[in-house]
């Protein structure tokens, strides 16, 4: 009798399992950019969707007056389904700093990391995984929190 008890309770808690999870753990993921520029705009900043027919897709948005992308990476044959997203930004106006610059930078920083592009723009990227079924809207919105104080703090570093 114990053991049917047991086993009956142990089925009851895992069929409330589902119903235990907050509504806020909306989870988001690439394979459905629109989701991605949502959340973008729920920050208050603009969010284009861009789909090119011939490369993968990826949204064009600004903080602070900073350009960036949101590239949607790691998609399949037809530029979908993807996984992981990029943070991308640039300035073409400080091609004078050296790369012992962005060394320190990379030393001292996490999250993100700084290099100088095909035609020696200093630029910053952050990667974000969200491969296996995604990762919670409030998450994704995080990841929006930590790319914005790196994009203060490298134009600070670039320009201060």
């Amino acid at each position: 009798m114990k053991f049917r008890s047991k086993a009956l309770l142990c089925a009851m808690a895992a069929a409330a399992l589902p119903a235990a999870t907050p509504a806020t753990a909306q989870m988001v993921t690439p394979k459905d950019p629109q989701a991605i520029s949502s959340a973008i705009k729920e920050k208050g900043w603009p969010a284009k969707l861009v789909l090119p027919d011939d490369d993968n897709p990826y949204i064009e948005s600004s903080y602070n007056d900073m350009k960036f992308l949101v590239l949607l990476m790691n998609c399949d044959d037809e530029h979908q389904n993807c996984t992981t997203l990029q943070y991308y930004m640039g300035f073409s106006d400080a091609k004078d700093t050296t790369l012992d610059e962005l060394n320190e930078w990379n030393r001292t920083k996490r999250f993100a990391r700084a290099y100088r592009d095909n035609e020696g723009d200093p630029v910053l990227e952050m990667d974000v995984d969200l491969d296996f079924g995604g990762i919670p809207r409030a998450n994704l919105l995080e990841t929006f929190n930590t790319w914005s104080a790196l994009m203060d703090a490298y134009h600070s570093y670039l320009f201060d």
